[in-house]
């Protein structure tokens, strides 16, 4: 489909966030590819920070990073994962974003003097930039889900850009609006007042939805759906009901149950299709039959806020966990585990014999590394498969210097700068915009190619002799570790490919049943359909173990 005919469905939050709004939409997209069009997503994130590399994950979750090095929003994760594609820095936009663009164009004087406006100039770079993400995506589909709620004051010109965009090609734009309707338990009654109200506030933008998708911890009764209808000047048929439902993969076929792929197509004056969700059906089924389970320990810190868990900050690595034990026939049970009470209590690491298997993923700072590396210690000596990621590698690294090599002051640079053996240092040019400030979208950002080391297990398990993976990090492991540790037994399974950067270590096979770190965000790139080789793996081991 040329760009002429491309077509855009625009998914907008009523009532509050966190209703599911990126789960919508790639569910939307899914359905879509099913019916043969090539589909894109885009998030727009109302903040003025110009990306999520500086959010700190507890309050906003995962950042996820993209193939070509941008620091997004999860829900570009939710957009891969879905679709299994790529989605690229053009399709995350932040008010920050957009506005430092044409703040930069206007201190160029490339508006040729003209007073520059809110409308039509920040529209017109919205409009510019969800046209740019599509047109380098050849979508025939372009999904655009607008972050927070449609009351919030920070999404007008977002909403003005939507409107602007069907008021010149209305039969291209569909709007989506996705709402909660609660049943209060003193009333024991589904509530649509919250949901009508929403959809006047977006009429209010000048905006009519299309449809409507109905959250609630249960299926939308007929007549909720016809008094949602009357009242927001919806179709009855066009009120979709979205209960709370087991899996997030259950989410397209719950869809698919109301028609929602034809409908859409049918508004767009598109030919409409089968409903062809075979293979992510079959997924779905294979779930729902597995009965064996395996224990995952996640050892960290980003997961605590008062009294409530976060492991969004984690989303990658939980579905990862999930695609890896399913392709294992087995269903994963994942415990967080706070690395700081380890710190003041050794003998509590003997908890950690229950898993069948431990990951430490990314992070920063000091808080809880002791305890990770004490972690990473006893899965390494009694034998626990474990899996190190980015941060999870360092500290193996440095676990291994500090009680296999004899160095026990080994350390990283990043916690203790003055430390006689800095097993993971900062890289130079990170070293450079560290001093200058730059924090900013200036870590090793995307996709870099890693050289794989013949006849090791992570060789085997990828299948090749080299491949890309994602990272995001200022620190590496130092060279002059390498003989050391090689010495010792650790294998360095995977460099650059000029040989500078230590990207996989792992003890072999018949040393340790799986025990390998990764430099780089293996999380970032795992499917459903295609999970990830090293979550396979670590899963496959853990099973064995079970």
């Amino acid at each position: 489909m040329s760009m002429k005919n491309s077509k855009f469905i625009f998914v907008i939050g009523g009532v509050m966030s966190g209703v599911g709004k990126g789960i919508a939409a790639a569910s939307i997209g899914r359905i879509l590819q099913g019916k043969g069009l090539s589909v894109t997503a885009i998030k727009i994130d109302p903040y003025l920070n110009v990306d999520a590399g500086t959010m700190n994950p507890v309050e906003h979750g995962e950042v996820f990073v993209t193939e070509d090095g941008d620091e997004t929003d999860q829900d570009l994760g939710n957009y891969e994962r879905f679709l299994d594609v790529n989605i690229h820095r053009d399709n995350y936009m932040t008010t920050g974003r957009v506005y430092q663009t044409v703040i930069n164009r206007e201190r160029n004087l490339e508006y040729g003097g003209k007073c520059v406006e809110a409308v039509p100039h920040i529209t017109e770079e919205i409009i510019n930039r969800i046209k740019r993400a599509t047109k380098k995506a050849k979508a025939d589909v372009t999904l655009i889900e607008i972050g927070g709620t449609v009351g919030e004051y920070q999404n007008t010109l977002f909403l003005e850009s939507a409107r602007l965009m069907h008021l010149k090609s209305p039969e291209d734009v569909l709007f989506v609006l996705v709402t909660f309707l609660p049943i209060p338990s003193k009333i024991g009654e589904m509530k649509t007042k919250p949901t009508q109200m929403a959809a006047k506030a977006l009429n209010s933008y000048g905006i009519q939805s299309d449809f409507i998708l109905c959250r609630a911890s249960v299926p939308v009764d007929a007549p909720r759906k016809q008094k949602i209808a009357t009242f927001c000047n919806v179709h009855k048929e066009d009120i979709i009901s979205a209960p709370d439902v087991e899996s997030v993969y259950d989410i397209p076929v719950n869809f698919e149950k109301e028609g929602l792929g034809d409908k859409i197509l049918t508004k767009f004056g598109m030919k409409t299709g089968p409903k062809d969700l075979v293979e992510w059906r079959k997924f779905i089924a294979k779930t729902k039959k597995i009965k064996k389970k395996v224990k995952v320990g996640i050892v960290g810190k980003y997961f605590e806020t008062g009294d409530f868990i976060l492991p969004d900050s984690y989303i990658s690595v939980i579905e990862s966990i999930k695609y890896g034990a399913t392709y294992n026939n087995a269903k994963a049970e994942i415990d967080w585990i706070n690395s700081d009470i380890y710190e003041g209590d050794k003998k509590k690491l003997k908890e950690l014999s229950n898993y069948d298997c431990l990951i430490v993923p990314g992070g920063f700072g000091s808080r809880g590394v002791e305890g990770k590396i004490m972690a990473i210690g006893y899965a390494r000596e009694n034998k626990i498969p474990y899996l190190g990621l980015c941060y999870g590698m360092q500290l193996a690294a440095i676990e291994f210097v500090r009680n296999v090599c004899g160095k026990k002051d080994a350390h990283t640079e990043e916690i203790d700068p003055e430390t006689k053996n800095p097993v993971i240092h900062i890289m130079p040019d990170q070293a450079e915009k560290l001093a200058k400030k730059q924090y900013g979208n200036t870590m090793r950002l995307g996709a870099y190619p890693c050289k794989l080391k013949k006849n090791s297990m992570s060789a085997e398990l990828y299948g090749k002799s080299k491949i890309p993976e994602r990272h995001r990090h200022r620190y590496e492991f130092n060279n002059k570790y390498r003989d050391l540790v090689e010495k010792n037994g650790l294998v360095i399974a995977g460099t650059s490919p000029d040989n500078k950067l230590v990207e996989i270590i792992e003890l072999p096979k018949d040393v340790h049943p799986f025990f390998v770190g990764v430099q780089f965000h293996p999380e970032f790139k795992s499917r459903p359909l295609n999970p990830h080789p090293l979550f396979v793996g670590l899963i496959k081991a853990a099973v064995e173990k079970n």
